[in-house]
C-alpha cells in the first residue's frame, strides 16, 4: 500500500487537494481510501470508508467520539479503583473533548488503515489529510516519542518479575505497579508501532500544498528541515490556486508576479529532488467530483522553467524522493554511516551522516546522553537512539557542510579494544 500524508501551510486548500489527490487515483486504477478531520464538499460525512465513486472511498476522523470512547473504556479498566476511593462515573453525554484529543484520533484512525481493518476489496493508496504543517509535523513524530516515554515509565523487561512483586512491594513500602498497567502498556506499544511502521515505510511519502507567496516561502524553508530531522520523505510540493501569468488588470497582474517569484524560489529549493505542481486557481471554490477532477489533471514545468506536461496529483510511478531523500545503496536508511578509516572502523573514525537541508549552525544543538542522540534544529527537537556500532564509540566531533550533519565517532578501546 502507497501512503501519502498530505499538509501545508494552514488555508492553502489542503484538503480540496487531498481529495483531488484520492480522486486521481481511484481514476487511475488504483483502490484509494481518503482520510480527512475536515468535511468534504460532496463526499459523505461517515466515519467508516463509504463509496464515493467507483475505486474510491472516504471516511472522516472523529475526534469527539473517538476521544469519549477512549475514555469511558479507561473507565472501565479503573472501575474497581474508581470504587474504592469513591469516584462518581462520568456518562458519554457529559464527556467533551480535551486538547490534544484530535492527534490521538488520527493516530488510531491510521493504526485501523494500517491494520487492516477497513481493507474490504483491499487498498492500494491511502491518501491522509493532515492538520496544517506544524501540527502535523508533531503528530508524526508522536508515535516514537510516546513509545519512547512508554520504555521509560514501564520497562518491559520489568514485567518478568511480576513473581516478585509482593516481595519488592514489601522492600519499597509502596504497592507495585498492577498487572493490567503492563498489559495496557503493551498494547499501546503495539498499536504505536504500527502507526510508526506506517509513517517511516518507503511507500510513504509527504505531499505539501501552499499558496505561493512570501509566508509559504518562510513556513516551508523552516519546515523542511524538520521534515529532514524527522525522516519524512517530500515527493511534491503542490503550488496552489496559481492566477494567470498573463492579466490586463494591474491589481491581478502584481499578485501573479509575486506567485511566479516564489515559484522561481520553490523550483531553485526543492527540485529535481521533488516534483513540483502547480495546481491553477478555478475562479471558484471547488466544488464536486468534477472540480476536483480538474485540479487533479493539472501539470508541473520542467526544472528549466519550460512548459511541460506533468502526471498530474498523482503518479503511481512517480519515485518516493524528497529534499531529505535515502540514498540508494543504504538499505532505505535516510541517515547512514561512513567509516573513514579501516575495514569495520576498529582503528579509525565513524562518522554519521544526516541530511538536514536548510539547517543553519546557530540553530544546532547536538546532545550524546547515553545511547541516545538529542537534536535540536531551530524549532525542532528530537531523541534518537545510536545504531548499536556507535553505542561503542564516544564523540569526537561533528560539522554541518552542504545541508549534512556529520557527527564523528572515535572507538573506545574500553568497549571496542582493538585486535592483536
Amino acid at each position: 500500500m502507497r501512503t501519502v500524508l498530505v499538509t501545508g501551510p494552514g488555508g492553502a486548500g489542503r484538503t480540496t487537494v487531498a481529495a483531488a489527490t484520492a480522486l486521481a487515483a481511484a481514476r487511475g486504477g488504483h483502490r484509494t481510501l481518503l482520510l480527512s478531520a475536515d468535511a468534504v464538499t460532496g463526499f459523505p460525512g461517515a466515519t467508516e470508508p463509504t463509496e464515493v465513486t467507483e475505486g474510491l472511498r472516504f471516511a472522516r476522523i472523529d475526534s469527539g467520539e473517538h476521544f469519549r470512547t477512549e475514555l469511558l473504556a479507561l473507565q472501565d479498566q479503573a472501575s474497581a479503583v474508581l470504587d474504592l476511593l469513591g469516584g462518581n462515573r462520568l456518562d458519554g453525554e457529559e464527556l467533551t473533548e480535551l486538547p490534544g484529543s484530535s492527534q490521538l484520533a488520527l493516530l488510531h484512525t491510521l493504526r485501523r488503515a494500517a491494520a487492516g481493518d477497513w481493507a474490504q476489496g483491499g487498498c492500494d493508496v491511502l491518501v491522509v489529510d493532515l492538520p496544517p504543517l506544524r501540527e502535523a509535523l508533531a503528530v508524526l513524530a508522536l508515535p516514537e516519542q510516546l513509545r519512547r516515554y512508554l520504555r521509560r515509565l514501564l520497562p518491559p523487561e520489568r514485567q518478568a518479575a511480576r513473581a516478585l512483586r509482593p516481595m519488592l512491594a514489601q522492600l519499597a513500602g509502596v504497592p507495585m505497579p498492577a498487572q493490567w498497567l503492563y498489559e495496557t502498556a503493551a498494547r499501546r506499544d503495539a498499536e504505536l508501532a504500527s502507526v510508526q511502521a506506517l509513517i517511516e515505510h518507503r511507500g510513504t511519502t509527504v505531499r505539501l500544498v501552499a499558496e505561493p507567496g512570501p509566508a509559504a516561502e518562510d513556513t516551508l524553508r523552516t519546515a523542511r528541515t524538520g521534515l529532514a530531522l524527522h525522516g519524512l520523505r517530500v515527493d511534491t510540493l503542490i503550488a496552489n490556486r496559481l492566477l494567470p501569468r498573463h492579466s490586463g488588470d494591474p491589481w491581478f497582474a502584481d499578485l501573479a508576479a509575486q506567485q511566479e517569484k516564489s515559484l522561481d524560489h520553490w523550483y531553485e529549493e526543492w527540485t529535481p529532488a521533488a516534483s513540483l505542481c502547480e495546481v491553477p486557481h478555478l475562479g471558484r471554490d471547488p466544488r464536486g467530483l468534477d472540480d476536483l477532477a480538474l485540479l487533479g489533471a493539472t501539470s508541473g514545468r520542467t526544472v528549466s522553467g519550460a512548459a511541460g506536461a506533468g502526471a498530474g496529483l498523482f503518479a503511481d510511478d512517480r519515485p518516493a524522493v524528497g529534499p531529505d531523500a535515502r540514498p540508494e545503496g543504504r538499505a532505505g536508511d535516510p541517515w547512514w554511516i561512513e567509516d573513514l578509516d579501516a575495514p569495520g572502523g576498529r582503528d579509525g573514525v565513524l562518522v554519521w551522516c544526516l541530511p538536514l537541508p536548510g539547517a543553519v549552525k546557530e540553530e544546532l544543538q547536538l546532545v550524546r546522553r547515553g545511547d541516545e542522540l538529542l537534536l535540536t534544529v531551530g524549532p525542532f527537537h528530537r531523541i534518537v537512539p545510536l545504531p548499536s556500532g556507535l553505542r561503542r564509540c564516544t564523540v569526537s566531533g561533528a560539522a554541518l557542510a552542504d545541508g549534512v550533519l556529520r557527527v564523528r565517532f572515535a572507538p573506545d578501546p574500553g568497549l571496542w579494544p582493538r585486535t592483536s
